[in-house]
């Protein structure tokens, strides 16, 4: 009886895996309340966007801006991606600004004992996977609150990075002839690299939250963590997998950021901790969780990561920015509160 109840729950979410969205086509008033805070967000960033060309058009009719932005807001909306699922799920990752740092002296120390791009690539990425396996093992296994173990491994992290790297800062220059160099941070099309990554990262999170069965159990264990356990999803697995992506994307995410500027700094991450979470509260997705949005945090993202240069662009000074961040988020944030209220 149990297994058959299993069976038929688990069939329930491949069904709501696939079809989420579907029918919500045919019923105009579901839509909107199910996609009010995707229509908030779309409508609040192209607000932004026509305050900033009619207070600034100098700077904003011109593409270096925006090839500006497409190079610089991936450093941080990369990582917004997994950490919206993260979010999804009940969760939260305050660890990764650290992780930055921890994949870039794994891939540094590798590079300069083989000279070797391609591994040393490797193996940032496996540290980042293993920083996020150390957070998922604290809060998981050991019952530790998310919010709590990640400031722990925050500073954890921040602190092994400088002592194993002496706290140096280190030149990449040398690693601009490796193809990797340029599939990264290079250009196509006069388009960085950086942007398309951005896109992938969001394709495959949309992917997983909204057509594969792995969204469809971050939704019910954001709603209710014991009524997923009676479903039969492992909810420990499904956490695990989550804090080990946050770290792959926080590790690849430092990658990026130091062949930017071809230098490794043992800070790298340092001031990325508001961009990134503020494009996920800001993008929609709840703080309550059981619901998320890719798209809302991609439009997020763009709308933290112009916020400064539009204030400059407008004759402001760079002290209003702290200003307008806070404000931004608390407001988008209340606005989602009253939304769930009204329509959840």
């Amino acid at each position: 009886m149990n297994g058959s109840m299993i069976d038929a729950d688990q069939a329930a979410l491949d069904e709501a895996a696939w079809g989420r969205g579907v029918s919500l086509l045919h019923d105009p008033k579901r839509f909107a309340s199910t996609y009010a805070g995707q229509l908030g967000i779309t409508g609040a960033f192209l607000l932004l966007w026509i305050a900033f060309l009619v207070t600034a058009p100098d700077t904003f009719t011109h593409i270096e801006i925006y090839a500006a932005f497409a190079a610089t807001i991936p450093l941080f909306g990369i990582v917004a991606m997994p950490l919206t699922m993260v979010v999804t799920a009940g969760e939260i990752d305050l660890s990764f600004p650290s992780t930055y740092a921890l994949g870039m002296v794994g891939f540094v120390l590798t590079w300069e004992h083989t000279g070797n791009v391609t591994l040393a690539i490797a193996v940032a990425l496996l540290i980042g996977a293993v920083a996020g396996l150390i957070n998922a093992f604290v809060i998981v296994q050991i019952g530790v609150p998310a919010l709590v173990a990640t400031i722990g491994t925050l500073f954890f992290f921040r602190g092994l990075s400088l002592v194993v790297i002496g706290g140096r800062n280190i030149t990449l220059i040398d690693t601009r002839p490796s193809i990797l160099f340029r599939l990264f941070v290079g250009e196509l099309y006069g388009i960085p690299m950086q942007f398309f990554w951005l896109l992938l990262a969001a394709v495959a999170t949309w992917f997983l939250l909204n057509r594969h069965k792995y969204g469809a159990a971050l939704y019910v264990i954001g709603d209710n963590a014991e009524t997923a356990e009676l479903q039969g999803i492992k909810t420990k697995q499904v956490r695990l997998i989550l804090f080990i992506l946050v770290g792959v994307a926080a590790a690849f995410s430092g990658i990026l950021s130091s062949l930017f500027i071809v230098s490794f700094f043992p800070s790298v991450g340092d001031g990325q901790l508001l961009p990134a979470l503020a494009a996920v509260f800001v993008g929609g997705t709840s703080v309550f969780g059981g619901k998320g949005t890719v798209w809302g945090t991609l439009l997020g993202a763009f709308m933290i990561g112009t916020i400064n240069a539009g204030i400059v662009a407008a004759g402001l000074t760079g002290f209003y920015t702290q200003l307008i961040y806070g404000a931004v988020i608390v407001v988008s944030v209340s606005i989602h509160a009253m939304v769930q209220r009204r329509f959840g």
